[in-house]
């Protein structure tokens, strides 16, 4: 592989920062100050955000399941449900939400959240998804309604 400055050399060297290959001091300081080792660096750093984040967030994966774990499958059905997708367009909606992840009492926010008529609906339209009432629980619903 050749060094990717002059193009002329063998690679003897990578760049700390980007991994580009050079051959000699004098190309890379030509390359450290260049816009693509910069720009590369960006990438790499952000990247290297995201997966610290990813691994340090604990609501990304489950440590183990439970009863109450809802699989995979039914979390993906709720990309395609259209009631949700009308509802999340609501901002006061997301300002729910929102403070409900951020919140330091998660149990706190959420029985907060559940008056909210809004929040009902929302939890409504998740659980239709995630776990449809049979036909004889409708039909008890509607009696109670």
């Amino acid at each position: 592989m050749e060094c990717a400055i002059c193009a002329e050399s063998p690679k003897k060297y990578k760049c700390s920062k980007c991994m580009a290959p050079y051959c000699s001091v004098k190309c890379y300081k030509v390359h450290k100050d260049s816009v693509e080792c910069n720009q590369q660096a960006a990438a790499a750093a952000k990247n290297e955000v995201s997966e610290k984040i990813a691994e340090e967030e604990p609501t990304l994966h489950a440590p183990f399941p439970s009863d109450d774990t809802v699989p995979l499958e039914k979390l993906q059905e709720l990309k395609t449900c259209e009631p949700l997708h009308q509802l999340l367009r609501n901002p006061h909606l997301r300002d729910l939400l929102k403070q409900i992840d951020v919140a330091h009492n998660v149990q706190l926010a959420m029985t907060a959240a559940m008056q909210e008529p809004l929040f009902l609906e929302f939890a409504d339209a998740c659980m239709q998804v995630v776990e449809p009432m049979s036909q004889a629980e409708r039909d008890e619903y509607e009696l109670c309604s």
